[in-house]
């Protein structure tokens, strides 16, 4: 949900710029008396743009899965006939009893919101010192510091590879699993510092503990399951000619993206040293190749230079 960036430490946020705005909206193709569903509302700025191209009897569902971005959308929108709004993880967008009629277009902008960096309360990010929780929706699920707590030094460090694909994993996993006992880790700032320990300043520009929180953010939100699960309801939802059309902001989400995308494209799959795998129907087409920000959008939003949009159009 890459509304902007959060600046250093001790200055104000930036003003929360939606990424890529008129190309994930142009890449809607939205129809004035269609149906839409922005799954990942955080402030509303693609919402916005969308309800902006519709008609009286165009239909926009909204979703969030954080509470704080839901009283967002109501406070905005909760007036307008043409909008429904659900408190509620994409990934569950076809047990949303709006969604039945079909869609013209699902658009989400995956990862973490602007908003969300910003409000230190969130331990989201290491920037200041705040609970170690790093939930989009804190009212579910384990947070940061439970996991932290209780995950044994291989699942620590398997979280911290595979999400985060930190090469000192292990190192930091078995640091974290010694002091626990001594000092449980209930801060970003106390972990921050762990890693830095261990890591230090490896990376010029960049603090060492980004990519464990990145790691961490993911697997306590369940990020990627919930993407593959909201990808396979999408395409169960939308209707024939139907789009796609999502942001993301690190090789994990674009890649599950990129080879949704294919594997729903009908081509032969496999690999030159085995025999080639039958094709299964086309039900989905990539719409044009895959898109960034442009360099005025880079310099003026510098949280934008990550993403990458992908669109495709449902065929059957």
């Amino acid at each position: 949900m890459g509304e902007s960036r959060m600046t250093k430490s001790g200055s104000a946020p930036l003003q929360h710029i939606p990424v890529m705005l008129e190309e994930a909206v142009e890449g809607l193709a939205v129809k004035a008396g269609g149906r839409y569903l922005d799954g990942t509302f955080g402030r509303g700025g693609h919402a916005r743009a969308v309800l902006s191209r519709l008609g009286h009897d165009g239909r926009l569902l909204l979703m969030d899965r954080d509470p704080q971005a839901i009283a967002a959308a109501r406070a905005a929108f909760a007036d307008d006939p043409r909008v429904a709004i659900r408190h509620d993880n994409f990934s569950a967008l076809a047990d949303w009893d709006e969604t039945a009629a079909g869609l013209d277009g699902v658009l989400l902008d995956l990862g973490v919101s602007s908003p969300q960096l910003d409000e230190a309360a969130r331990g989201l990010s290491f920037m200041a010192d705040a609970p170690l929780d790093m939930r989009m929706d804190p009212t579910r699920g384990e947070s940061a510091a439970e996991f932290l707590a209780r995950a044994d030094e291989r699942e620590i460090a398997d979280v911290l590879w595979q999400f985060g694909e930190e090469r000192q994993a292990r190192r930091i996993a078995r640091a974290i699993v010694a002091d626990r006992e001594a000092s449980p880790f209930t801060r970003t700032g106390q972990l921050a510092a762990l890693i830095e320990r261990i890591v230090g300043r490896r990376e010029p520009g960049k603090h060492p503990a980004t990519r464990s929180f990145q790691a961490l953010r993911i697997h306590v939100n369940g990020e990627l399951e919930s993407l593959q699960r909201g990808l396979e309801a999408a395409l169960e939802r939308l209707n024939v000619g139907g789009r796609l059309s999502i942001i993301s902001f690190h090789s994990l989400e674009d890649r599950a993206v990129k080879l949704f995308i294919r594997d729903h494209s009908g081509r032969v799959q496999g690999s030159r040293r085995g025999p080639p795998v039958a094709a299964t129907p086309a039900r989905l087409a990539a719409v044009g190749k895959a898109q960034f920000p442009s360099d005025v959008e880079q310099a003026a939003n510098p949280r934008s230079r990550s993403a990458v949009l992908r669109v495709a159009e449902k065929l059957a």
